[in-house]
C-alpha cells in the first residue's frame, strides 16, 4: 500500500501565487520542448443527456511528476468536474488526486501568460481582454506577471459583466481597468489581446490588429469554436500549445485551412519549442503573434505538482491509500 494524498478544492485554493503557477508552467513548456510527452486531448460525447467526456496527459520528468487531467461537461447536472490524478514519474506511485476546479483558470492562465512573455513585444503596455468569465480572470492574473500593464481594455456583450469585471481589477492591479462597449474598442491600438471565451464566431476582426500586436486565445478547444477570424490566422506567426492538436480541435486554424488561406506549414512552433530555445518566438516588433491554447496536461502536471509540494509543506489535505496491481493480483490469483 502507498500513501496518496487527496486534495479538496477547498486545500488547493488560494496555495500558490499567479506568479508561482506561471514559473511551473514555463518549465513544464521548457521540458517538452526538449523532448518530454505530452498528448492533445480526447474527447468522448454522448447525446439525450448532451455531455463530454475529456482527458489528457503529460509526463514532466524534471518536476518529477506526470498524471492529467479527465473531466466531464453537461450531462444531467449540466455542470462540471474536474479530477487530477498525479503520479511520481520516478516510481511511478500515485502522489495525489487534485479537485481541479479551483486551479483550472490559474494553470490556464499561466500558460497564457508563458506565451505573453516569449511572444508580446517587451514594451507591451496595453491590454486588451475580451470575455469576463473565471478564464479570463485567470489570464489576467497571470499575464499581469509577466508584462508591466498600463492600460487594460475589457469588453463583453453584457454590459454588467464587463463593467463588474473593469471595477474588480481596477482595484486589484496597477493598470488602469476599463470596460468598453465593443470589442474593436478594446482590440484597436492594443499590444496584447486576450480572448477567453466560448464564441463559435469570431470575437473581433482581424483587420483591426495593429502591427506588432500578441493575441493569446483561450477558446480554441474544438472545431467549431472560432474565436480568432481567418484573418487573424492568415497575418499572425502562428503558435499552439501542441502541434498534434491543430488539425483535430483548433477551430479557428482549421477555419483557415478550410478556406485556403493557410497551409498546415503555417504552424510557426509548439509553445515548448519557444520556451526551449529551440525555435525562435517574436522576431520582430511589427510581427503579429498568435497563441492557440486548447488545454494540455502540461499546465496540468505542472501545476498540481506546485500545488502537491504545497500541501506537503502546509500538512493539507487527506491521505488515502492505493494498493499496487503486484500484490493486489498476487493475492487474487493465490486465492484460486
Amino acid at each position: 500500500m502507498t500513501d496518496t494524498l487527496f486534495l479538496s478544492s477547498d486545500d488547493v485554493s488560494g496555495l500558490a501565487t499567479p506568479e508561482a503557477y506561471v514559473q511551473a508552467v514555463r518549465e513544464g513548456y521548457r521540458q517538452v520542448g526538449n523532448g518530454a510527452s505530452a498528448d492533445p486531448r480526447s474527447a468522448y460525447f454522448r447525446t439525450d443527456p448532451d455531455g463530454m467526456f475529456t482527458e489528457y496527459g503529460a509526463l514532466l520528468p524534471e518536476t518529477g511528476a506526470m498524471g492529467g487531467y479527465m473531466y466531464s461537461a453537461g450531462f444531467s447536472t449540466e455542470d462540471a468536474w474536474f479530477m487530477t490524478p498525479l503520479f511520481n514519474a520516478e516510481s511511478g506511485e500515485p502522489l495525489a488526486v487534485l479537485d481541479g476546479a479551483s486551479m483550472n483558470p490559474f494553470k490556464t492562465g499561466a500558460a497564457g501568460a508563458v506565451a505573453v512573455d516569449y511572444l508580446a513585444r517587451e514594451d507591451a503596455t496595453t491590454l486588451a481582454v475580451i470575455g469576463t468569465g473565471p478564464q479570463a480572470r485567470g489570464q489576467l492574473h497571470a499575464t499581469a506577471t509577466v508584462r508591466e500593464f498600463t492600460d487594460v481594455r475589457v469588453y463583453s456583450p453584457t454590459r454588467e459583466n464587463r463593467e463588474s469585471f473593469a471595477e474588480e481589477f481596477d482595484d486589484a492591479l496597477e493598470a488602469s481597468v476599463t470596460a468598453v462597449s465593443s470589442s474593436e474598442d478594446a482590440v484597436s491600438g492594443a499590444d496584447v489581446v486576450i480572448t477567453a471565451t466560448t464564441a463559435t464566431d469570431p470575437v473581433f476582426d482581424g483587420e483591426h490588429l495593429d502591427p506588432g500586436t500578441h493575441v493569446t486565445a483561450m477558446g480554441q478547444y474544438d472545431p467549431n469554436k472560432r474565436e480568432l477570424d481567418v484573418t487573424t490566422i492568415e497575418r499572425a506567426t502562428y503558435v499552439p500549445d501542441l502541434r498534434e492538436r491543430v488539425t483535430q480541435d483548433a477551430g479557428s486554424f482549421i477555419a483557415a485551412l478550410e478556406a485556403d488561406r493557410v497551409s498546415a506549414d503555417h504552424v510557426h512552433a509548439e509553445l515548448g519549442d519557444v520556451v526551449a530555445g529551440a525555435e525562435p518566438g517574436r522576431t520582430s516588433d511589427d510581427e503579429i503573434t498568435v497563441f492557440d491554447s486548447g488545454g494540455t496536461g502540461i499546465e496540468t502536471v505542472a501545476a498540481a505538482s506546485l500545488l502537491y509540494e504545497r500541501a506537503l509543506e502546509n500538512d493539507l489535505g487527506t491521505k488515502i491509500s492505493f494498493a499496487p496491481a503486484s500484490e493486489v493480483l498476487t493475492g487474487r490469483l493465490d486465492s484460486q
